[in-house]
């Protein structure tokens, strides 16, 4: 499926910011085989003083920028088209969840996609009992890690309501947990706590979802912002699989990937420093249109 991505997030302050600076993750990722991204366009107003661009250590181009003039207002414009060919992960071959020790201490590589990063508590996402005492009841019955993770997804997808006003983006696992409310963040983020708890490595993904669903299907939440879905490591077979509990569905050609991390503080789109005084605003638009 070929898509045209717009997104744009403008930030407003009360009183001028005497400069800053931030990294950048807007643009989708280009992943061999699934993901292909050409015309990648990030347009940026004020123009910064400086900007520059790396590969993080999860593999997620960043732009890094600075703006030393004080400004009232910032934007930030990313467009780009996506060939998304991933049409879902396909037949589980992922093994029984008693084998995934084993995998996991014979798995030896440490770089950006080992397992090994993603199976303890990170900056944001730390297990705690009533998520874990969950999962290992959500998962009961389940034959396989991703007979596991599917099963989890639905029961979070089940028992939690997707509503925008009772969370913010700093609001922790274990409280949406508790209130069973949030938006594609919380859910993302409780999986991902859930998981680890049961020894299931799992990470955060941030993308974009189609707009306008194909001919009666629902809408999917999340479709007019920029959303969270969860990634967990099914073993050395079955390697990656990623499930979207705001929707209860496996990723597939309607997920565009932006970044991959251990949690939101990985991939936040915008993130830095700025030096201001009073309060700010911010608004997100994203346009997925299917070409």
């Amino acid at each position: 499926m070929l898509y045209h991505i717009r997104l744009s997030i403008t930030y407003d302050y009360d009183s001028p910011a005497m400069g800053g600076r931030h990294l950048l993750r807007l643009l989708p990722l280009d992943i061999p085989g699934e993901q292909e991204v050409t015309a990648p366009l990030l347009a940026i107003s004020p123009r910064p003083t400086e900007r520059g661009s790396f590969t993080d250590f999860f593999g997620n181009p960043t732009e890094e920028m600075a703006l030393m003039s004080d400004h009232s207002k910032i934007v930030f414009t990313a467009t780009a088209r996506v060939n998304r060919s991933f049409a879902g992960p396909g037949d589980d071959v992922s093994g029984p969840l008693a084998t995934l020790p084993a995998a996991l201490a014979a798995w030896r590589e440490l770089d950006g996609t080992s397992p090994h990063h993603f199976l303890h508590a990170s900056p944001r996402i730390h297990p705690a009992a009533p998520m874990t005492d969950y999962a290992r009841a959500a998962i009961k019955g389940a034959r396989s890690v991703r007979g596991a993770v599917e099963a989890l997804g639905m029961a979070l997808h089940r028992d939690m309501t997707f509503d925008s006003r009772t969370t913010t983006v700093d609001t922790p696992p274990d409280e949406a947990f508790e209130r069973r409310t949030g938006v594609c963040q919380d859910f993302a983020q409780v999986m991902i706590a859930a998981l680890r708890g049961i020894g299931i490595p799992a990470g955060y993904v941030s993308g974009f979802l189609r707009t306008v669903p194909p001919p009666g299907k629902p809408r999917l939440e999340g479709a007019d912002a920029m959303h969270a879905w969860v990634r967990a490591w099914c073993g050395p077979e079955a390697g990656w699989v990623e499930f979207d509990p705001t929707n209860a569905c496996l990723v597939g050609a309607d997920h565009i990937v932006v970044a991959y991390g251990r949690d939101y503080g990985d991939v936040a789109p915008v993130a830095g420093v700025l030096r201001i005084s009073g309060k700010q605003k911010s608004k997100q638009a994203v346009d997925v249109i299917a070409l």
